[in-house]
């Protein structure tokens, strides 16, 4: 089945922006280290995650992900949109297992080729401060400033507000819970039972 490709996304760049997050020259710089961080796991590992003991890889006549740009695309699509792996496979014109396997062999190149180029994500307030040029303590006021959740606005009881911020944020329901088992829930049930078979047939 067809799938998307990147000779067809890249003659539309404001598209190949929304589903890759990268411009396309920014894309073209990062081709060459993914590219050569993912020939060099292939190396090493097949496509289902074993050592490679026999032969080397080679892209198949019907592979999915024929180029390097194609690979590339596909995992940033993935990380930009999040999607189910059913719905990256149609995309891409392969099934979910198919997807599962491309998804879990590629992301270490993306990582690798990341890395290689000094862009790869912080993974400590130290990294963080030395890749800003800023002390660790201005690094973490940073962080915290990201963190900390959105103000919530407070609404007087007197004024007309949607119902949606009203709602406690994780917080149980409020509202009295009726207990289905008592006699007198039981006979409002029956009668409104007994008044529907009525309606339907002949009266009562």
């Amino acid at each position: 089945m067809a799938g998307l490709r990147f000779a067809e996304l890249q003659s539309r760049p404001m598209e190949f922006l929304d589903f890759t997050s990268v411009t396309l020259d920014e894309f073209q710089h990062l081709v060459p280290p993914f590219e050569a961080a993912f020939q060099a796991r292939m190396a090493t590992w097949r496509m289902d995650g074993k050592p490679r003991t026999a032969r080397r890889f080679t892209v198949y006549q019907n592979c999915p992900l024929p180029t390097p740009e194609d690979r590339l695309l596909f995992i940033l699509v993935y990380l930009k949109t999040y999607a189910l792996q059913v719905v990256q496979g149609r995309l891409f014109g392969m099934v979910q297992s198919k997807a599962n396997r491309w998804i879990h062999l590629l992301l270490p190149a993306l990582l690798a080729a990341l890395r290689a180029l000094g862009d790869a994500p912080a993974r400590s307030l130290t990294a963080l401060a030395q890749r800003l040029g800023v002390s660790e303590e201005d690094a973490t006021t940073m962080v915290t400033s990201l963190e900390e959740p959105a103000p919530v606005a407070t609404v007087p009881a007197t004024a007309s507000a949607p119902l949606l911020p009203m709602t406690g944020r994780n917080g149980g329901s409020s509202a009295p819970k009726t207990l289905l088992h008592r006699r007198t829930v039981i006979a409002a049930r029956k009668r409104t039972i007994r008044s529907k078979m009525c309606s339907w047939s002949t009266p009562c």
